[in-house]
């Protein structure tokens, strides 16, 4: 983000929040009090949620600067402690004021003798929000987890699983302590297989608001998300969702051999399949069945043709337009937790399967091919053509949700 679309200290805190995955325990509970923020970080925290905004979100980070120089002691100190050349030229420029307004004010060393520190109770309004989201599991659920203060004290923690296709699948609410709930989102970061990483309330809202508008009419909610639903979905039409951050962060120039490496996910059983519905599935199947069964005997090359006729036109039925843009978003997402787990390669290979989906016709498409091949991986394996049937995962499905 460029200086001169700098955000405001709370929606730039945020930001920090989201970057900074170690310190967002103690970023969100600030609400953008640089008071508070101050109080919550330890001295090393305090400096580099500091440096992150004058690097990041320049005007931000002058305006905590300038607050915490007026708080004098630690917050003095922490001004004076950052190294200006570190920084990009613009919070470079911010920083040497702030601290060049410390120094005409006689605050010129680093003392680090004992300050005194006045034990105060915590603001009885003292909100606390943050959430976490996983990867999306092999038949196309994720789970979010929402933290926010309970009015009658401590935390209230939600757990959703959620489908884009299939609606909301599972919901469970928990009342609990602060400390419990940001225990178990710790926990839960480190998960496996399905690692979860942080996101804003606002996107973990926005997330489940999408997935309950696509809610059959013919499938009950279930009954705590239908108790619960003012809290759980956001409908801000401004809310960037995960897959349209990381398209802004890495940009739409994606490298050669982006394609292959996604197809080499799906394969592996890094990602995906994400099968079509069972209805599209289903005639498929009876296909594979009759060209199994018949008696005429062809070469090895003559079966592999009338298995790759038989996937185009699989493809042609599966990936329509809805299938594929769906396919497209959950691609997006997963670049996500990949890149915000610091793999841009593989972010990037998810960014190119997005773009075969909507550019792309199905059997042009060699991820949608790849992904069908693994989803058929057991009946084509019957014909003894598929290469890929001993690498090809078996897809179960288990719940995701974690329960504290």
């Amino acid at each position: 983000m460029s200086a001169s679309q700098d955000l405001g200290l709370p929606e730039a805190l945020e930001r920090a929040a989201r970057a900074l995955a170690s310190h967002a325990d103690e970023i969100r509970p600030a609400n953008g009090d640089p008071a508070a923020l101050l109080e919550s970080l330890s001295g090393a925290g305090a400096g580099e949620v500091l440096a992150w905004l004058l690097a990041n979100e320049p005007a931000a980070g002058e305006e905590l600067a300038a607050t915490w120089a007026d708080h004098g002691g630690r917050g003095a100190r922490t001004v004076l402690s950052l190294d200006a050349e570190s920084l990009p030229k613009d919070g470079r420029k911010r920083l040497r004021r702030a601290q060049h307004r410390l120094r005409s004010r006689g605050v010129a060393s680093l003392e680090t003798g004992p300050v005194a520190v006045v034990a105060t109770l915590p603001k009885v309004d003292d909100r606390i929000e943050f959430a976490r989201i996983s990867s999306i599991d092999p038949r196309g659920a994720r789970a979010v987890y929402l933290v926010e203060s309970n009015p009658g004290g401590g935390a209230r923690l939600f757990a959703v699983v959620f489908d884009d296709a299939r609606g909301i699948l599972e919901c469970e609410v928990f009342e609990t302590t602060r400390s419990n709930a940001r225990r178990f989102l710790r926990d839960v970061a480190r998960r496996e297989p399905i690692p979860t990483v942080d996101v804003s309330t606002e996107v973990a809202r926005a997330l489940v608001d999408r997935a309950a508008r696509a809610q059959s009419p013919e499938r009950a909610l279930p009954r705590a998300f239908s108790e619960w639903r003012s809290r759980l979905v956001e409908r801000d039409a401004e809310v960037v969702l995960p897959g349209q951050e990381v398209r802004e962060a890495l940009g739409e120039d994606l490298p050669a051999g982006a394609l292959d490496r996604a197809v080499s996910l799906i394969l592996d059983g890094q990602v995906g399949p994400w099968p079509p519905p069972p209805e599209t599935l289903q005639p498929i199947a009876e296909e594979i069945g009759k060209l199994r069964d018949r008696r005429i005997i062809v070469s090895g090359s003559a079966r592999r043709e009338q298995v790759e006729s038989l996937l185009d036109d699989a493809l042609t039925a599966s990936f329509g337009a809805e299938f594929a843009a769906l396919s497209a978003h959950r691609f997006e997402e997963t670049a996500y937790l990949k890149w915000k787990g610091g793999d841009e390669e593989d972010a990037r290979a998810c960014l190119a399967a997005a773009d075969a989906f909507r550019d792309s016709a199905p059997t042009e498409n060699p991820v949608a091919r790849a992904m069908l091949r693994v989803v058929l991986a057991p009946m084509l394996k019957q014909l003894d053509v598929n290469e890929s049937d001993e690498d090809a995962p078996e897809q179960e499905q288990e719940s995701l949700l974690v329960e504290p």
